[in-house]
C-alpha cells in the first residue's frame, strides 16, 4: 500500500515500467493504403449478420439468446416510452457533474436501436432516433476535470455504437449527429491521445488511452473518414502512451498469459481496459481489420491474464514502475511489485464477445476467458451494474455475441499508417523511460494543464489527492476526502 499521503493508486493516471514497459512500441505500420475501400455498415459492434442472427434466435426462442433478450427487455433503459433529457453542457468531475444523465440516455438509445432491430418494433426505433435527434440538437460542450476526457471517449464511443444501428432510419439526422461527434467526441478523443492533457505520455494509465482510441474508431466508421480510422489503429499497434497493446499488455509470461499494467493497479480498472480491447478489436473487425490477432493474438494472452487473476488463481508478475505527473510542474515515481486484489472478481459485462471471437468464431483455447464469461451470463448492461463502471460498456453481450461455433480465417487487411502518428514530440516511436533511483510516490495533486492531470480513473472511481477508500463495491471505489489532518 501507498503512504496514505500518496496519491491514490487508482488516481486516473498509468505508468511506464522499471522493467520497461512501453518500450516495446511497435514501428507504425506501413501496410497497403485502404483509402478507397468501402465501410461496412452497419459495422461498429454490429453487422447486419448479427442482427439477422439474434432476430432468428430470439424469434425461435433459443437458449441464450432468448435469455439475453429477455435481460435486455426487462432493463428500464430498454422502454420505447424512454424520454431524452439533452443538455448543453455536460460536466464531469467537477461541480455540476451531471455525466449519468447523459449515460442514461445513450444506454436508452442503444437499447431501444437493439430492440428494433431484434424485434421490428418501430416504437423502440422511434425512441432511439428521438433520443439521438435531441442531444445532437442541443449538446454543444464537455466540461469538467480531467474526467472530461473519460466522458468524451465512453459516451463516445456508445453515443456512435448506437447511431450507427439508427443510420438510414426515417428522421434521424444522421449529418448533424456527425458533426455533433466529431467536433465535440472526436476532437476531445484525438486531443487527449495526442497531448495527454499535458501530462507526460506514462501519466494516464491504459483504459484512459483505450476509450479516446475507441472513440476516435467509432467516429471513423460513423462518419466513414478513413483518415480516423488509420489515426486509431495506428495508436492501438504503436501509441506512445499506455494504450498502445504492447504498453498496456508489456509483459508476455508462459502458458499463454500477457501482464496487463491495469491488473497491478485494481481490478475495476483492469476489467474496464479488458473491456474496451474487445470494443476495439470488433469494431475493427467488421471494417476487414485484425486487431485481436495483432502481435500473435497480445490481446488474448491479456485478458487470459486477467480472466484468470479474477477467477482466483495465482499470476505471474514482472515489476514495474510508474512515472507519472506533468513536465515542468511535478513528477513521481512508483513500483507495483504484484497484481492488485482491489475490486477482485468484480463482474462486467466485457467477456461474451471475447470468448465467442477467440473461441466460436477463430476456434481458438481460452480457458479462463470460457470459464469467467460462463460465471458472468447472461449479461445485462445499462445500469445493470451499478452506474459507476457499470455504464463504462454497452454490455448484453450474451443477446449481440453469442454465436455458433464456426471458425473462420483472420482478416488480412489493415489501414495504412497515418503519418506522424504514435510518434513523441521528438519524433522517436519509442516511448521507453528510465526510472530515477530511489523514485518515490508524488504527492502533488494530479490535475490538468497543471491542475487537473488524472482526478479520476474510468468507471466512476473519483480520486484526489488526500482522498481516502471507505468501500468498495458495486465496481466502483467510495472515496471520502481527507480532513486537514490526514487523518
Amino acid at each position: 500500500m501507498m503512504s496514505r499521503r500518496s496519491v491514490l493508486r487508482v488516481a486516473g493516471a498509468a505508468g511506464i515500467g522499471s522493467a520497461t514497459v512501453g518500450a516495446g512500441a511497435a514501428p507504425a505500420f506501413a501496410a497497403p493504403a485502404r483509402a478507397g475501400a468501402a465501410f461496412a455498415h452497419p459495422g461498429m459492434l454490429h453487422t447486419q449478420a448479427d442482427f439477422d442472427r439474434m432476430a432468428a434466435k430470439v424469434k425461435a426462442g433459443s437458449g441464450l439468446w432468448k435469455q439475453g433478450y429477455a435481460r435486455l427487455a426487462a432493463n428500464p433503459r430498454s422502454a420505447s416510452t424512454w424520454k431524452a433529457n439533452p443538455l448543453a453542457t455536460v460536466v464531469r468531475g467537477s461541480a455540476g457533474d451531471n455525466v449519468t444523465t447523459l449515460a442514461f440516455d445513450i444506454a436508452a438509445a442503444y437499447q431501444n436501436a437493439l430492440r428494433w432491430k431484434v424485434t421490428g418494433d418501430t416504437a423502440h426505433a422511434d425512441a432511439a432516433r428521438d433520443i439521438l435527434n435531441a442531444w445532437s440538437a442541443k449538446l454543444t460542450s464537455l466540461e469538467g476535470s480531467a474526467d472530461r476526457f473519460l466522458a468524451a471517449g465512453l459516451q463516445g464511443y456508445q453515443f456512435a455504437n448506437a447511431a450507427e444501428i439508427m443510420r438510414g432510419y426515417d428522421g434521424f439526422d444522421l449529418a448533424r449527429f456527425q458533426k455533433m461527434m466529431v467536433n465535440i467526441f472526436y476532437s476531445m478523443s484525438s486531443d487527449f491521445l495526442t497531448g495527454h492533457n499535458g501530462a507526460y505520455d506514462s501519466n494516464y494509465w491504459s483504459s484512459w488511452d483505450l476509450l479516446s482510441v475507441a472513440c476516435v474508431l467509432s467516429v471513423g466508421i460513423l462518419c466513414d473518414d478513413r483518415a480516423k480510422v488509420d489515426e486509431a489503429v495506428t495508436y492501438f499497434r504503436s501509441g506512445k502512451g499506455m494504450g498502445s497493446i504492447k504498453n498496456a499488455i508489456p509483459f508476455l509470461h508462459p502458458g499463454g498469459l500477457g501482464q496487463m499494467v491495469e491488473v497491478g493497479r485494481d481490478q475495476g480498472h483492469a476489467l474496464l481496459s479488458v473491456g474496451l480491447l474487445g470494443t476495439i478489436c470488433e469494431m475493427a473487425w467488421n471494417q476487414g481489420i485484425d486487431l485481436y490477432g495483432y502481435d500473435d493474438n497480445r490481446v488474448l494472452k491479456g485478458i487470459e491474464y486477467a480472466a484468470k487473476w479474477n477467477l482466483g488463481h495465482d499470476v505471474p508478475f514482472t515489476s514495474w514502475s510508474w512515472h507519472k505527473g506533468a513536465p515542468g510542474a511535478w513528477e513521481g515515481w512508483e513500483t507495483f511489485t504484484k497484481a492488485s486484489a482491489w475490486a477482485r472478481g468484480s463482474v462486467r459485462p466485457i467477456w461474451e464477445g471475447l470468448y465467442n471471437h477467440y473461441v466460436n468464431r477463430r476456434g481458438l483455447d481460452a480457458p479462463y476467458v470460457t470459464e469467467i464469461a460462463a460465471k458472468a451470463r447472461v449479461e445485462g448492461g445499462g445500469g445493470d451494474y451499478g452506474t459507476g463502471g457499470g455504464l463504462d460498456h454497452l454490455g448484453f453481450g450474451t443477446l449481440a455475441f453469442t454465436r455458433p461455433r464456426a471458425i473462420v480465417s483472420a482478416t488480412a487487411p489493415t489501414p495504412s499508417a497515418k503519418a506522424g502518428a504514435g510518434r513523441s514530440s521528438s519524433g522517436d516511436l519509442s516511448s521507453s523511460a528510465t526510472p530515477a533511483p530511489g523514485a518515490s510516490d508524488g504527492v502533488n495533486p494530479q490535475g490538468g494543464a497543471r491542475t487537473d492531470l488524472a482526478a479520476t480513473g474510468g468507471g466512476g472511481i473519483a480520486a484526489v489527492a488526500g482522498a481516502g477508500v471507505l468501500a468498495l463495491a458495486g465496481g466502483f471505489i467510495a472515496l471520502r476526502r481527507r480532513g486537514a489532518g490526514g487523518s
